[in-house]
């Protein structure tokens, strides 16, 4: 068990679990000489969205936890440090192509009522007019769990909060205590050449904001693509899956296919400007999952890695069990969660 801690990255997994072991007494150090929300987490989309609520698991339980507790997490962030990280509980628009995906939609409804508690519901309606995708079957699936986040404003309110807490953010400092590698995708490349197999690697993203304002509009999902109204007067939409690249911070004609996807899938973007074109590297674990627990062979130090594409939406959770793990000895991480699954 530890009472000080250095969290290695400054990402959404890192400063979360800075902020959730502040928030039990511990001392903590997160470094990151690159800033924080250098990485990935310094993307524009937000989309803090779960996944079908079939096939449960421990790891949709976690998610599902996370996503109800988010509200309550980030309104404590905000009252600590005085920023506002954009949360809001939109919920989220799918369009449903064809009678069979309505079914599996009309199905869905039932384990979502099942696992979702009634905090929750997931439901087959008309598509809106005005915002919200294209619906060839006229109808679309509006789940109430989905929330937006602005991941610039998020990295900066936890930053914040962190410090007035009495923890640090710094570009360097030595390792004391326990030390969390929270490191995204460079620090996946580390852990596999540390252990000899590959854990996962860097997966290249590219997104965009437009200037559309819809503040109080559900998210979209649709053909892959989240559309996401910020609080702002901009709408984010992402994002391109790239395993193979040149430049990782480089924008091309992948995301101008995804602008164009967007705007044909939703009709109310189509004439919206591009304010802004991202590209980054997510840190993709073979699992797709997070992978989490202590760093094999090099003890007091552990592992909270592997967000990809749902890190802000699982961030609280996995930071109560890291805290649970490093602060108190108990190891409660599931086992699609644990670094040896990854290492299988």
């Amino acid at each position: 068990m530890a009472s000080e801690v250095t969290i290695r990255g400054a990402g959404i997994f890192g400063l979360t679990l800075a902020w959730t072991m502040l928030d039990r007494g511990a001392r903590v150090t997160v470094v990151d000489p690159a800033g924080p929300g250098a990485g990935a987490s310094g993307g524009v989309v937000g989309a803090l969205a779960p996944h079908v609520p079939e096939a449960w698991d421990a790891v949709k339980a976690l998610q599902f936890d996370s996503l109800i507790g988010a509200e309550a997490f980030w309104a404590e962030v905000s009252r600590a440090g005085g920023g506002d990280p954009g949360y809001a509980r939109t919920g989220r628009l799918q369009p449903l192509g064809d009678d069979a995906a309505v079914a599996r939609a009309r199905a869905r409804a039932a384990g979502a009522a099942r696992h979702w508690q009634g905090r929750a519901a997931w439901r087959v309606v008309v598509a809106p007019s005005g915002w919200g995708p294209v619906s060839p079957t006229g109808l679309v699936v509006h789940d109430t769990l989905a929330a937006r986040i602005d991941p610039a404003r998020a990295v900066a309110a936890l930053v914040a909060a962190i410090r007035a807490r009495g923890g640090t953010v710094a570009a360097a400092a030595p390792d004391r205590g326990a030390v969390v590698w929270a490191t995204g995708a460079a620090g996946l490349a580390d852990l596999s050449a540390a252990l000899g197999r590959e854990v996962g690697r860097a997966v290249k993203g590219q997104a965009a904001a437009l200037a559309h304002a819809a503040p109080g509009a559900p998210q979209v999902f649709a053909g892959g693509l989240h559309v996401v109204p910020h609080a702002d007067g901009t709408t984010a939409i992402g994002s391109t899956t790239e395993r193979d690249f040149d430049d990782p911070g480089s924008t091309d004609a992948g995301l101008d296919d995804v602008i164009a996807r967007a705007r044909a899938a939703v009709p109310a973007l189509a004439a919206a400007p591009v304010l802004r074109r991202w590209a980054g590297l997510r840190p993709r674990a073979r699992t797709r999952r997070p992978v989490l627990g202590a760093w094999p062979g090099r003890p007091g130090h552990f592992v909270a890695n592997g967000g990809f594409k749902i890190g802000f939406g699982v961030a609280p959770g996995v930071a109560g069990l890291m805290a649970d793990l490093v602060l108190e000895g108990r190891d409660a991480i599931p086992g699609a969660l644990r670094l040896e699954a990854a290492l299988r």
